[in-house]
């Protein structure tokens, strides 16, 4: 089991430790709903170092990342940030990640945990241009602090004008007196905020530094338990839960990041698959009845056909009630149909809703 530049901390603050993509994480400190609560309306701090990096470079850097992503990474430019998938040749997905461009010829990749091994090895397998490769994950700490707080939180640390900064925008700087900090105004939790990505070697520095800056903001620690209830009120993907290797982005509802405008693995098949239309597809649900829906339970019509299977699965701590995301037969996909989970041989109402579910 890996752990991060951090781990003593987390385990010194009283945070629960769990195994997580190989990785030794922190899960919660004072408890998931409150830790959900303190990134809604607060700021907190989430430990994602996990989280893998990879640094392209060269005269056909945007050729292999063109090549190898759905997304339209022509549209990036220096300091811009976009959200894309690697595609499989099978019409599922490698990975989903995020595509930096740092500036012409330099790019960052920013990959699952579970995935760092599997991705290298993919993009490299298409990487027949000579483009300069480096895997920095083991040596780059990354931390999310996320909530309508942060700006202020974090704007004593920093000459980087946080508060103008533009969403899926990153700018590098001074931050917390360490130099070269890549501050990026991305996050997975919808309440606003930024990652920051640092060397392993200033990590604990920049944790307490950060802290102190906050005290005043009321900033906590948080754990990956809020941060899979935070993303999935915004319908946010996970990959292995959402999306695998047998998943395509058009049932997924990724659409928006598979553009046809150029050539890349699989765009073909996934062309056809776009015109043809999809058998299943990815909703969000929200339960009528009492039941918390979970991973791999079945979804069924009113007749107790299964149409489907949950993916994610919760009780909202913002809405108060119980909410999920599930694969159904396209014909089941519409807003308002009303479906059932199948919890324990109980089959539980729920209708269909557009996400996010926190508005």
């Amino acid at each position: 089991m890996k752990n991060t530049a951090l781990t003593d901390i987390h385990i010194k603050e009283g945070a629960k430790m769990v195994p997580f993509a190989g990785y030794n994480m922190p899960v919660q400190y004072a408890g998931i709903n409150a830790e959900h609560e303190t990134v809604r309306n607060g700021v907190g701090v989430f430990d994602v170092s996990h989280m893998g990096e990879f640094i392209l470079k060269g005269e056909h850097t945007l050729d292999l990342i063109q090549k190898v992503t759905s997304n339209d990474a022509s549209k990036l430019y220096d300091g811009k940030v976009q959200y894309s998938c690697l595609p499989n040749k099978d019409g599922g997905i490698v990975d989903d990640l995020l595509v930096y461009r740092i500036d012409e010829k330099t790019y960052m990749l920013v990959v699952n945990a579970s995935n760092i091994e599997k991705d290298w090895d993919w993009i490299s397998a298409f990487n027949t241009m000579g483009v300069e490769m480096k895997n920095i994950s083991d040596r780059t700490s990354l931390l999310a602090i996320q909530g309508p707080k942060a700006a202020e939180a974090l704007q004593s640390l920093t000459d980087i004008d946080l508060a103008s900064m533009e969403y899926y925008t990153f700018k590098k700087g001074k931050f917390a007196g360490v130099d070269n900090v890549l501050v990026s105004a991305t996050g997975y939790t919808g309440a606003g905020g930024f990652e920051i990505y640092f060397e392993n070697q200033n990590a604990a520095a920049i944790w307490t530094a950060i802290f102190e800056a906050g005290a005043p903001f009321g900033i906590k620690p948080i754990g990956l338990g809020a941060r899979d209830t935070l993303r999935l009120e915004m319908g946010f993907c996970l990959y292995g839960n959402d999306i695998d290797d047998t998943t395509s982005p058009l049932e997924a509802g990724l659409g928006w990041v598979t553009k046809f405008s150029k050539e890349f693995t699989n765009s073909a098949a996934l062309e056809q698959q776009k015109q043809e239309g999809v058998k299943r597809k990815l909703v969000g649900f929200e339960m009528i009845d009492r039941g918390i829906p979970r991973h791999d339970y079945p979804i069924v019509d009113s007749d107790g056909n299964t149409i489907g299977k949950v993916t994610s699965g919760t009780q909202s701590p913002s809405l108060q009630k119980a909410i999920g995301m599930g694969y159904v037969k396209t014909e089941f996909a519409k807003e308002g149909t009303e479906i059932f989970i199948s919890i324990r041989d109980n089959n539980i109402k729920a209708k269909i809703v557009k996400p996010p579910f926190n508005k």
